[in-house]
């Protein structure tokens, strides 16, 4: 897929200020500081399309972006450590369930992982989640380029075995790194494949 046009479509505080749901839809989330804003703006060639920061919880809200005029990439708030109030995260999670389970054109849901740690039980966990909700997504290691490659796939592989006690297969994987752009033609790709899915739910 070759980007031509990405542009900030609304910030969402409640279900009810979500877009129109017309357009194909694909979410990228993680825990927070987990490098999501990097990712998106590595994929749509646009420094600065996503907010990016180095404080933990700075998405607060559900942001649409219109990408080739043809489908919306959401950035979703991190879920995990963040410097907020238990108030304010259990808002988020309210949010976020309601439009898991209610986002009739939300295709994949892209959940990042830390290609530098070994797996996290809150990870884990919120795989899972989204699996008994029926939620289709795909892992995607971020941060790739602070590891040697043999590091990098070591853990890979620690990450597939821990996940493969529990789990009778894989979902998706995408190895990225936003600093050399590995993965971003491969997630892309991945996402024009997938788009027939909205196409037939019409």
């Amino acid at each position: 897929m070759i980007i031509r046009s990405a542009s900030f479509v609304t910030s969402s505080a409640r279900i009810g200020q979500l877009p129109a749901p017309e357009y194909p839809e694909y979410a990228f989330i993680g825990r927070s500081n987990v490098g999501k804003s990097s990712l998106i703006n590595m994929l749509v060639s646009r420094k600065g399309l996503a907010k990016i920061s180095g404080s933990p919880g700075k998405t607060q809200t559900i942001n649409h972006f219109l990408v080739n005029e043809s489908w919306y990439l959401v950035d979703l708030p991190g879920y995990g450590y963040a410097r907020v109030s238990q108030k304010m995260r259990d808002q988020w999670d309210k949010l976020f369930t309601s439009y898991i389970t209610l986002r009739e054109n939300l295709i994949l849901l892209f959940v990042l992982i830390d290609g530098r740690h070994e797996p996290m039980a809150t990870d884990l966990a919120f795989m899972e989640r989204l699996a008994l909700n029926g939620v289709p997504f795909a892992r995607v290691f971020t941060k790739t380029d602070k590891l040697s490659a043999t590091a990098a796939e070591k853990n890979r592989a620690v990450h597939d075995s821990v996940m493969l006690r529990t789990w009778e297969s894989l979902p998706p994987t995408f190895v990225t790194s936003a600093a050399s752009g590995e993965g971003r033609d491969r997630i892309l790709d991945y996402i024009d494949e997938t788009m027939i899915f909205f196409q037939r739910g019409k």
